[in-house]
């Protein structure tokens, strides 16, 4: 791929629509709110504080991302969104319970502003939930247009120049493609007729594509990782990535796994139980719902220590994933891993790992480096699947047929080598035998 003669400047307002305003979403916009008046950091966020390194590593270039690349300022962007609840932005975090009441009210104001639009929603896809502020229409072809006026809408209310899209909502049930999803047309055509697999996140990003406002899909559920939506990605000249984004148990996995294959130790069984008690838990808790997000979870593992490479350490290793709804825990949600290791002789080892983390407070910084990552791409005029923010998903979207990459590590150098490369820097490769010839 020939890299992109010019990348747009980024000029003007950014509009961040969530679809979605939950937890996730209310957690994410408050934090941007209260780090641009300086009364918190964005700890977590790569744009936000991570560096990259250029050329020799004897140069000591090494300029913060958002330094090195045209990014939207925090101060450029507006927060907006669809919620099946009615709730404005600081209600929804009040209900929420992530941050605390002090920080809340430092932004309120600005929170309170901050209403969502009626959302899409087919309870058939999220059954554990049932809201009012919703719309109607003649058909799903109707809700796309519906949404595309709600778009067209807030860029013209709050003058923004473009506007990117971040589903922010619920696990739907487990889904298959279907024939509707083998092309555009075909999908087109089950808009009209209300094909039953047409899901709501897909009528969602089926209205940003053709608005062209890249969409990242934060949940395990198909939206975007199907034929249909990479052709319009494609021909809409519009970046998608997804899917389910990697915040608590499967980022330790990501590490972790890495580490015991790099040294050849064996692993017999790897046993994951979580407890959470926020409106994700109480949606994982019907059995649709956790098969979506169960294989998405059970993916990586597999997938990183390539047990046909490595049958000796790998064939034979028993993986299970449990997910407990716990209403008392709330956000601050708890992932156990009791993993049975083997090394030299084959003698046996164990680790545990007990990550008491914040689900939303791991989420909200991804949320916004995917934003202002996919802007930059469609400004440097990217499109399709961007895997080069694999990064940031539990199952990275790939092109098809494309073994997807989950070591967190090789992850994050193909994330800053595409950097290097959308600017013209000489990539990294660590081989080092510069310095010694």
């Amino acid at each position: 791929m020939q890299v992109p003669s010019t990348i747009t400047p980024a000029s003007g307002r950014v509009a961040v629509l969530c679809a979605g305003m939950g937890a996730v979403a209310t957690t994410f916009m408050a934090g941007v709110l209260l780090a641009r008046r300086g009364l918190g950091q964005p700890i977590g966020s790569l744009t936000q504080m991570g560096t990259i390194r250029l050329g020799p590593r004897k140069d000591g270039r090494a300029p913060k991302i958002a330094d090195f690349i045209s990014l939207a300022s925090l101060d450029d962007l507006v927060f907006g969104g669809w919620d099946i609840f009615p709730d404005d932005a600081h209600a929804a975090a009040v209900d929420a319970a992530v941050l605390s009441a002090a920080d809340l009210d430092t932004v309120r104001h600005e929170l309170a502003q901050i209403k969502p639009m009626r959302a899409v929603f087919d309870p058939a896809y999220v059954r554990r939930l049932d809201g009012s502020h919703v719309k109607t229409g003649k058909s799903k072809a109707d809700l796309v247009e519906q949404l595309r006026d709600d778009i067209r809408a807030f860029l013209r209310l709050h003058e923004c120049s473009r506007a990117v899209c971040i589903w922010c909502g619920s696990t739907e049930v487990f889904q298959e493609p279907a024939p509707c999803h083998a092309s555009a047309q075909a999908f087109e055509r089950g808009l009209l007729a209300n094909d039953s697999a047409i899901s709501s996140s897909q009528i969602y990003a089926w209205a940003c594509m053709k608005e062209g406002v890249p969409f990242a899909n934060g949940a395990p559920n198909l939206t975007v990782d199907f034929p249909a939506a990479w052709e319009l990605a494609r021909s809409c000249g519009v970046p998608i990535a997804g899917k389910d984004f990697k915040t608590g148990q499967t980022l330790m996995k990501t590490v972790i796994a890495p580490a015991l294959k790099a040294r050849m130790l064996g692993v017999r069984g790897w046993f994951s139980t979580n407890i959470l008690g926020n409106r994700d838990g109480e949606v994982l808790d019907d059995p649709g719902s956790f098969k979506t997000k169960e294989n998405s979870k059970l993916g990586a593992l597999e997938l990183i220590l390539q047990p046909k490479l490595y049958p000796a350490l790998y064939d034979e290793i028993f993986h299970k994933v449990r997910i407990e709804y716990y209403p008392p825990r709330g956000d601050a949600k708890e992932g156990w891993d009791n993993i049975d290791l083997f090394g030299w002789l084959g003698y046996p080892m164990q680790l545990k790992v007990d990550f008491l983390c914040r689900d939303s407070i791991l989420a909200a910084p991804l949320v916004l480096d995917l934003a202002l990552f996919l802007d930059f791409a469609k400004r440097a005029g990217l499109s399709g699947t961007q895997e080069w923010l694999s990064f940031y998903w539990k199952s990275p979207m790939t092109a098809p047929g494309l073994t997807p990459e989950h070591d967190l590590f090789i992850q994050l150098k193909k994330l800053k080598n595409t950097l290097r490369w959308l600017k013209g820097e000489q990539l990294i490769t660590h081989l080092g035998n510069e310095y010694y010839d």
